[in-house]
């Protein structure tokens, strides 16, 4: 599961129309694509993220390289 490089999913929701900040995580192949949908969290547990707040988890879609969509 990738992680979003924001504090909240309302600062994720705040970012729709722009690209996404994230980190790959899975060592089976990139989880990123710029036409479709896919899960990621926040870990703000795990330091070398450099994320804060709380952790939660969201479903981004994505158009053309832009957030079109956050639930």
């Amino acid at each position: 599961m990738m992680v979003f490089n924001y504090n909240s999913r309302k600062e994720l929701k705040n970012n729709i129309g722009k690209t996404l900040d994230y980190t790959e995580t899975s060592m089976f192949g990139n989880e990123y694509t710029s036409n479709g949908t896919f899960c990621g969290s926040n870990r703000p547990q795990i330091p070398e993220y450099g994320n804060s707040g709380r952790e939660f988890f969201a479903t981004v879609t994505m158009q053309n390289n832009l957030i079109i969509a956050v639930k």
